[in-house]
């Protein structure tokens, strides 16, 4: 019967290996989307929980040999569960209006799940995984863009010259392109140059809404200085 707390080198390559291509396949992905962990952090996500998992199996084989002595394979694995968030975390950004980062966190979890079921040699588990992670980020990520992103509403931000009437038009502008005001608040700006307001607007934008036209269409009212959206 084989020893089962050895591994030989080419199956450690074989593992190592395998947790920088999944990893990669995930972080390119999040890569070519911009988002704060890319390419490089999933692959060495997996690559280190893969090696954790290694280590956990067959980092301790000497002490098998020994009496009274029990190996738990799944105690060094079970902390890189709890670890990871860390990492995750500092991809979630609050900027007020919305949370940002919130997949790219579940990525980097999956991938050092991946990681851990790569060094244990579960590569169906691991394969399958990774497959149905690109399936979400990827193939999902299109789907939301092209029927679901028009449904979310979007946040948008104006200065502009305090002048009577100016909400009125800025309304009647947007609500004749078929967009749905849902919050609007206005605060005032202290300027040397005059009296300006911020204008803080959420809206349900029409079915297919361009945002830069969104974007560019206030700036041509008179007294409007600048629009931007998150």
């Amino acid at each position: 019967m084989d020893n089962p707390w050895f591994i030989d080198p080419f199956h450690i390559t074989l593992r190592l290996a395998l947790a920088v291509l999944m990893g990669g396949l995930i972080g390119f992905e999040r890569e070519a989307n911009s988002h704060p962990a890319g390419l490089r952090t999933h692959i060495l996500v997996c690559l280190g929980a893969t090696l954790i998992m290694l280590l956990s199996m067959y980092g301790f084989s000497d002490f098998a040999k020994l009496d009274n002595v029990r190996l738990d394979p799944a105690r060094l694995a079970a902390q890189v569960i709890s670890g990871i968030g860390f990492l995750g975390a500092g991809t979630i950004l609050y900027t007020g209006k919305s949370i940002t980062g919130l997949t790219t966190a579940a990525s980097l979890w999956v991938v050092a799940a991946i990681g851990l079921a790569t060094g244990a040699g579960f590569y169906f588990a691991a394969g399958l995984a990774c497959l149905f992670a690109l399936i979400s980020l990827f193939v999902l990520n299109i789907a939301e863009k092209k029927y679901l992103r028009a449904k979310k509403p979007r946040h948008f931000k104006l200065e502009a010259a305090d002048t009577p009437g100016l909400l009125s038009r800025i309304s009647a502008l947007l609500v004749k392109g078929g967009h749905e005001i849902q919050k609007l608040s206005v605060e005032e700006l202290s300027c040397d140059e005059g009296s300006l307001i911020a204008i803080d607007m959420t809206l349900r934008l029409a079915k297919g809404a361009k945002l830069a036209q969104i974007v560019d269409e206030p700036q041509h009212i008179e007294g409007v200085r600048s629009v931007a959206s998150d």
